[in-house]
């Protein structure tokens, strides 16, 4: 099966409620936050390019990108091509950009899709000017590319060196197939305590604009600020912003709320399969990493590490039953986890379970289960599997 297929799920259709586990996504949440984060740049809702890619940060691709058009976003952009492409084959007519890195046999796909290209050197830009050409001398339809020019201000990623960026600039204004939608580079110290860490990259970007003048296109658009960037220093917006983690809700930690007002817009929930009781020194799951110290009961809940809830987060996990925390007992499998409701607690099967979200006065975080993996939140929302239903909140 081609990863195209396999990524051709329409999230934002209701499933079978056959599987108790599922992500339930906010599109109102969504759009608040969209709307926020434009006015918090003064460049409103036209002038953010979301950013949807790796299945709308796990809210469910198609389902994020409706919503932030709904809101009035001034396009999307994605990490592949194939994320472009399925958001064309659901009827997606707006601006979508591909972040990542050009490659020569996807050219083809770029054009019969319509999907703005990332171009990151000279060479890439020659080799896009070439394959149109040939593609035109093939069947004599004429062809150009929309592309944007990544430029590496820190990252050491992709793009051309600032200091090479004018030469770089020079070269792909030449060339005539290309229609220069933009140039870009990326922050990789926005999330930082310290955020005159964005000074020197911005303004490496912001001197070769200078220098470029007028050698590119009027409607070229320059953007570099990411979430923590855009919400933290509106004068790193310049002409666009390309937001992901806040435009769903998501704070870098606990600790920095740089958008307070921000929605969460993902509630992950599942519910009770089966409550025992059991006695003071049992152990609990593989390799009894924990046992009971008192009588106790358990309930068991169909979700685990095949779903993203990661083994990692063993001895440390909470999940919300009935209003209260209730700890994640036992390593957590690959299917299922165990929860310890107390020596009073009870719970019946098909109650509740609430692994991100809220439940009665209490809530669960995104945030939270990051800080159990020792990771960030944007590794616990892209890691939730495929296989966990999406549904519309």
């Amino acid at each position: 099966m081609s990863f195209l297929s396999e990524y051709h799920i329409d999230h934002a259709q209701p499933c079978l409620p056959l599987r108790p586990t599922q992500v339930w996504t906010d599109p109102a949440a969504l759009e608040h936050n969209l709307r926020l984060l434009g006015a918090r740049c003064e460049l409103g809702p036209g002038g953010v390019l979301a950013v949807v890619k790796a299945n709308g940060y796990g809210h469910g691709m198609l389902a994020a990108a409706r919503a932030f058009l709904a809101a009035g976003a001034g396009g999307l952009a994605v990490g592949f091509v194939e994320e472009g492409i399925l958001l064309r084959r659901e009827g997606l007519e707006c601006p979508i950009l591909v972040l990542g890195g050009l490659v020569e046999n996807q050219i083809p796909a770029y054009l019969d899709y319509r999907l703005e290209m990332t171009v990151s050197s000279p060479h890439k830009a020659r080799l896009v000017q070439e394959r149109l050409l040939a593609l035109e001398a093939a069947d004599g339809r004429p062809r150009r590319a929309r592309v944007h020019l990544k430029i590496d201000t820190d990252m050491e990623r992709i793009g051309v060196h600032a200091a090479g960026g004018a030469a770089f600039l020079e070269v792909c204004a030449g060339l005539d197939r290309l229609e220069i939608a933009g140039v870009y580079s990326h922050f990789a110290n926005a999330d930082q305590p310290d955020s005159t860490r964005m000074d020197a990259p911005l303004e490496r970007l912001l001197e070769l604009r200078r220098q470029a003048g007028s050698g590119l296109p009027a409607e070229c658009r320059w953007h570099i600020a990411n979430s923590a960037a855009a919400a933290r220093r509106p004068d790193t917006a310049l002409d666009l912003v390309r937001p992901g983690l806040l435009l769903y809700g998501v704070q870098h930690s606990a600790e920095l709320a740089w958008l307070p007002e921000a929605r969460p817009a993902l509630r992950w929930t599942s519910a009770v399969v089966y409550f025992k009781v059991v006695e003071a020194g049992a152990g609990v799951s593989y390799g009894h990493l924990w046992r009971a110290p008192c009588r106790t009961r358990l309930a068991t809940v169909p979700v685990g590490y095949g779903d993203g809830y990661p083994r990692g987060m063993t001895g440390r996990a909470e999940v919300l039953i009935r209003g209260r925390r209730c700890p994640v007992v036992g390593a957590i499998c690959m299917d299922q986890l165990m929860v310890d409701l107390g020596p009073a607690g009870t719970a019946y099967n098909g109650d509740e379970v609430v692994l991100v979200g809220s439940q009665g006065a209490e809530r669960i975080r995104v945030e939270d289960l990051a800080c159990w993996q020792g990771t960030i939140p944007y590794e616990i929302l892209t890691g939730i599997s495929e296989r966990v239903p999406r549904r519309l909140a």
